[in-house]
């Protein structure tokens, strides 16, 4: 019986580690849509662009960058609850062997 739960937390554990992997390449190979910098020029001149790029022409979407952060984020932290639901199955298992 706990050879059975074994195998399949390795299993499990591979799946998790193979998804970690393919999210953190999705989330860097999407390319990052680029919008109109509005602080263009800007300096000195509107408190609003103060600290920000007034140099370039296109500037990275905040909103695309924020997103994809958040949902890398989102899916890191279920994979962290099934990696913890693992180790409570093994753990399980352990206690059975030793019951």
């Amino acid at each position: 019986m706990f050879m059975q739960i074994a195998i399949g937390a390795i299993g499990i554990g591979i799946v998790l580690m193979v998804g970690y992997i393919v999210i953190a390449q999705v989330r860097t190979a999407l390319p990052t849509p680029q919008v109109t910098n509005d602080c263009l020029g800007q300096v000195g001149i509107d408190p609003d662009c103060a600290g920000l790029d007034n140099t370039s022409t296109l500037i990275d979407d905040a909103g695309f960058v924020s997103g994809t952060t958040a949902t890398q984020a989102t899916v890191f932290a279920g994979f962290g609850l099934v990696a913890v639901g693992i180790i409570v199955l093994a753990a399980f298992g352990l206690i059975n062997i030793f019951k």
